[in-house]
């Protein structure tokens, strides 16, 4: 549940991790003597790419914890050195959300060293590919990247908006689970968030630290709220930022956050755009709502055709306009993007031909295009979210609760439908499901913008409400996550993380200028390091 949101690649850093499936025996370790799970001894190196002073590393962990003296499997690391190792405080471990985000590419991708000199240079920074996921023992549903857009072929929408399109595309995506079971071997069976937690308390070990440190965002404050429950008395200071509500997650019924929390943001985008005037260019004198509602009834209507003979369609239009709100710095750009399209649908040929064009930079800007011989985003997606949460295993359910989202808004359907592959997918033994009130040996600092299309103040609220001691940070403006662009909050989060000061109870910190406006709050938040992993099935049809 990454704009703030994705600049990673997943590209392996190290060969080994992206070859490796199950090896038969780990390393043994002192602290596997009793029969638990052995340490992982980490050799670190200089990366393949990243940073100069980058290191990366293999861990050999358990697969199946439990078998803790069984098959193991390798995860990637990637670390930033501390600058200031007289004053080293440990480690911090970093997690971009997805689920199936790189931690690695977030480490080498610049947020690592933005990290570190926020923090003045006291810790090293660690981000680890989770189980599954990209350098650490890969899930890969396809022989390869061509068999993978082959059959993505067949599904003619992004999510069906019309009830003819629901049972084509459910019945697609059981194809697609098949093929998963089929291929992705001993490791599908062991991609729970639970199991994540259990490498990261290792990978804590591993590099030496008593006590966690951890900053995650969107699905990593998943992780880390398992973490926190699963390994209570381990934790010296851990954010978590864009904030899923985990019973929500858990339980399948994310959907009552999905199906209002980005209209809720898309309304503040329509509202601050007529605030701006002609600075936004999607801005009419009739107000930008009105606007909307025409070009999406106008689209639902019918697709308009562009120059080359391929079609701009609804399901389109509602997948960019959720990709927009993962972070205001671009709806300067979403504006004018929205706006050519409008210009299209009313005749304008001229306009028809921009759309592409726009488009790709769009998408290049919130996920920059990747050069592994196989992106696994998808399959880590699934294989993870799957594992963690049972869905309604018939299409009419589905169907049914589809109508539901569609009640919220027109947003809802899109984040609904695209559960789909996990009806067939068996969810993972060894998920953890709650409870979510575990007191922790030290307070949890979890942080929530008031306008979150993505993981909503809610979450942010529910988290806090459930763990006893832990402190809410709130934002009160927009966008997915805030560190990096709040500068209070960004501030509250270093000082946390340093020190182990909270910010004041009830803390608030004020909104950026409107995002329309050029300004310098808007500037550095733009050229922040960006952190978050948007949904993998927004880029299919890239």
């Amino acid at each position: 549940m990454n704009t703030r949101s994705v600049r990673f690649r997943v590209t392996s850093v190290l060969a080994t991790a992206t070859t490796v499936l199950v090896t038969l025996v780990g390393a043994a370790s002192p602290a596997a003597a009793g029969g638990g799970p052995a340490t992982p001894s980490l050799s670190w190196q200089a990366c393949a790419e990243g940073p100069e002073a980058a290191q990366c590393a293999v861990a050999a962990v358990p697969l199946d914890y439990d078998k803790p003296r069984g098959a193991t499997i390798d995860l990637a690391l990637a670390k930033i050195p501390a600058t200031n190792p007289a004053g080293k405080l440990g480690t911090v471990f970093i997690n971009p959300g997805g689920p199936g985000g790189s931690g690695v590419g977030l480490a080498l991708g610049g947020f690592g060293e933005f990290l570190r000199d926020n923090l003045d240079g006291r810790f090293d920074v660690v981000g680890f590919d989770p189980r599954g996921v990209a350098g650490s023992t890969p899930l890969q549903c396809f022989a390869s990247e061509a068999d993978l857009e082959a059959f993505f072929a067949q599904l003619e929408v992004l999510f069906p908006y019309q009830r003819a399109q629901e049972r084509p595309y459910f019945d697609t995506w059981q194809q697609y689970t098949r093929q998963c079971l089929a291929r992705g071997g001993a490791i599908l069976r062991h991609m729970s968030t639970a199991d994540v937690a259990r490498d990261m308390d290792l990978l804590r070990r591993a590099v030496g630290d008593r006590k966690l440190t951890y900053l995650g965002f969107s699905y990593g404050s998943y992780l880390g709220n398992t973490y926190a429950n699963l390994f209570p008395r381990n934790i010296r200071a851990l954010v978590i930022d864009g904030v899923l509500d985990p019973r929500l997650w858990s339980s399948g019924w994310q959907i009552k956050s999905d199906r209002v929390a980005t209209q809720q943001e898309f309304q503040e985008f329509l509202r601050l755009c007529d605030e701006a005037g002609d600075d936004c260019a999607f801005f009419a004198p009739g107000g930008s709502a009105a606007r909307w509602e025409k070009l999406a009834r106008s689209l639902r209507a019918q697709p308009v055709t562009l120059p080359d003979g391929s079609t701009y369609s609804y399901d389109f239009l509602i997948a960019d306009a959720t990709s927009a709100m993962y972070g205001p710095e671009d709806w300067d750009a979403y504006g004018e993007y929205f706006d050519v399209i409008a210009d299209a649908v009313l005749g304008d040929q001229a306009a028809a031909g921009r759309i592409a064009v726009l488009r790709g930079r769009l998408l290049d800007r919130l996920h920059p295009a990747r050069e592994e011989p196989y992106d696994n985003g998808l399959d880590a997606y699934y294989g993870n979210q799957c594992a963690d949460t049972e869905y309604p295993r018939t299409f009419a359910a589905f169907s049914a609760i589809g109508r539901y989202a569609d009640a919220g808004s027109r947003f809802g359907p899109y984040w609904w439908w695209q559960n789909a592959p996990c009806a067939s997918w068996p969810t993972a033994p060894d998920r953890y499901t709650g409870p979510w009130t575990a007191r922790t040996s030290a307070p949890v600092l979890v942080v929530g913008n008031y306008f979150d299309g993505v993981t909503d103040y809610a979450g942010a609220r529910a988290s806090a409400r459930l763990l006893p001691n832990s402190r809410l940070l709130s934002y009160a403006g927009w966008g997915h996550t805030a560190y990096g662009r709040s500068a209070c909050t960004t501030e509250y989060v270093d000082a946390y993380l340093l020190t182990g000061a909270l910010p004041p109870r009830g803390t608030v910190c004020p909104a950026n200028p409107n995002p329309f406006l050029s300004t310098a709050a808007t500037r550095a938040a733009r050229q922040a390091p960006q952190t978050v992993v948007p949904a993998p099935w927004a880029l299919l049809a890239r």
